[in-house]
């Protein structure tokens, strides 16, 4: 500890607050009440006074909410004009530098490597990250006949990086009706069930095996938005309440988004953490970092992986000095089970490794919330290395559609600030070949994956991502209505199944045959997309 240089970024302090409709105590906190609530229970956590700590931070780094993530988005209550700021002043600090993060689940994880490399730099030193949500408030109060107003004009500088979509939906996947998470997701896992030559049946298993655990980490956590143990079996069976949504997927195995939640880190220089008395044993450092992003949908050669996400993974506990097996407790982003199994294939942990694969409880069970779960899990590993004094903590972030990674190494044993090798890593992704697309596909083609979407009334979409016999170029393409298709597509194996794709200005459509094309189901379906898309 004495021979640290000081400009050694360390965690400080973490804090992290949630609220219920209906429980106790429910106060119906705005975003920047719940991730004000967050930040002060990250300053007092430092074990140092809390408004030396305020005053200290000269950098407020803010995870946007799902109300701002997309082009076109409302506020039905009202928001910050500068949330970072806004959060700021609840808490009496006055930053010099205010940043408003782009979209994606992989924010809190990238903030903090990036805030620490910031310190590392002499860049500043204390920044204070967080996030927040209050979608179920939100969304219960606006139809309140005297609704509360959340608005907030406090001014003041701004970084503010965009929305960040760029390359995550095309236009021809917005034709195709590609732009949904669950559907996406869906693809991929389908992919991967494919090429694990499984079941149905017994890849719904797996799924269920997979996540069972994280109920019961989530039942003990007193943040979760679902506080409910559920069995392997329960989570994948077909009911009214959990209805399926994309095949493979039923709600109870995907991200629950109505939460009430915030969660805050606080990182300071370790000449910062000595000024404020920061008591050492509450110093916890990041041995390991890296940020990654794969190619995009279509231009993925392997649409059942990542390898991104698993370079991303590798190379943190590369610049730690660590394999997976030295880890004491892990947080694997778990929005879909493909997030988990990605990274957890890789590395080598089984769906029952002791150390389990969630520390807050994942985002079906603690909740999805918005771009910030990883700011829960972030504060839960600090939690965890200081319960475990020199054990390592690994933090998987993910965002997009299996798109960006961020990973982080925790613990309290003291190490000066290593560099990573993110930027050359991505350049070797940036040259992998891609699979040529065909603009206007025509003719036979075989299923490389698929899913089947289901709405709220029974309705059925069939979405298809295949490959031409003539040339092996890949198209997206669609069909609704059509029941041969959507039952060749719901039953039995459709990956390498043989189907018949045509293309008119409104997009590409598959059937089974030929002669089918001309019947009543000729035309594709163009699914109508929102703003989000």
């Amino acid at each position: 500890m004495n021979d640290l240089d000081p400009a050694t970024p360390v965690i400080v302090g973490v804090g992290q607050a949630s609220e219920r409709i209906g429980d106790p105590g429910y106060q119906g906190l705005s975003p920047v009440g719940l991730a004000a609530a967050a930040a002060r229970r990250a300053l007092e956590d430092t074990g140092a006074d809390p408004a030396a700590a305020a005053a200290a931070v000269d950098t407020a780094a803010g995870i946007r909410q799902f109300e701002i993530s997309f082009p076109g988005a409302e506020a039905p209550l009202g928001r910050s004009d500068n949330y970072p700021r806004s959060v700021a002043a609840r808490i009496g600090a006055d930053p010099q530098r205010a940043i408003l993060e782009v979209v994606g689940g992989q924010g809190p994880q990238h903030l903090v490597n990036e805030l620490a490399a910031d310190i590392a730099r002499g860049g500043c030193r204390a920044a204070l990250a967080f996030g927040s949500e209050a979608v179920s408030t939100v969304q219960a109060m606006a139809q309140s006949p005297d609704p509360p107003d959340f608005s907030e004009r406090v001014g003041g500088s701004l970084d503010d990086r965009g929305l960040g979509l760029d390359g995550l939906i095309s236009h021809r996947q917005a034709t195709h009706g590609i732009t949904d998470a669950p559907g996406q997701y869906a693809l991929f896992e389908n992919a991967r069930r494919a090429r694990l030559g499984r079941t149905r049946e017994d890849y719904a298993a797996g799924m269920g095996a997979l996540f069972a655990p994280f109920t019961r980490i989530a039942a003990a956590n007193p943040h979760a938005a679902a506080p409910v143990e559920r069995s392997a079996a329960e989570l994948v069976a077909p009911t009214e309440r959990n209805r399926p949504i994309a095949d493979p997927y039923t709600r109870y195995v995907v991200a629950r988004d109505k939460v009430n939640q915030g969660a805050a880190v606080l990182v300071a220089s370790v000449a910062a953490a000595r000024e404020l008395g920061v008591p050492k044993e509450r110093w916890v450092f990041l041995h390991g970092h890296a940020d990654l992003r794969e190619r995009d949908l279509m231009q993925r050669a392997d649409l059942s992986r990542s390898p991104a996400a698993v370079m991303a993974a590798e190379h943190a506990l590369e610049v730690a000095g660590i394999g997976a097996a030295d880890l004491s407790a892990l947080d694997l982003y778990s929005c879909f089970p493909i997030a988990v199994t990605n990274v957890a294939d890789a590395l080598g942990l089984a769906a029952d490794d002791p150390r389990g694969l969630t520390l807050a409880g994942g985002l079906p069970f603690f909740g999805g919330a918005g771009n910030n779960y990883a700011m829960h899990a972030v504060a839960e590993a600090v939690h965890s290395a200081r319960a475990v004094p020199g054990g390592y903590c690994f933090v998987g972030a993910n965002g997009g559609f299996l798109s960006k990674y961020s990973a982080g190494v925790y613990s309290t044993a003291p190490t000066g600030w290593r560099t990573d090798r993110s930027a050359e890593l991505q350049r070797e992704i940036d040259s992998w070949e891609a699979p040529e697309e065909a603009a206007e596909p025509e003719g036979w083609a075989r299923v490389e994956t698929y899913t089947v979407k289901h709405g709220r009334g029974g309705e059925r979409t069939g979405v298809v991502v295949g490959r031409l016999e003539a040339d092996g170029r890949r198209f997206p393409a669609v069909t609704e209505g059509d029941d041969e298709v959507l039952g060749l597509l719901s039953e039995g194996e459709p990956v390498g199944a043989r189907v018949y794709v045509r293309t008119s200005d409104s997009g590409s459509r598959v059937t089974t045959t030929p002669a089918r094309m001309a019947g009543p189901h000729s035309a594709p379906h163009a699914s109508p997309h929102d703003a989000r898309g």
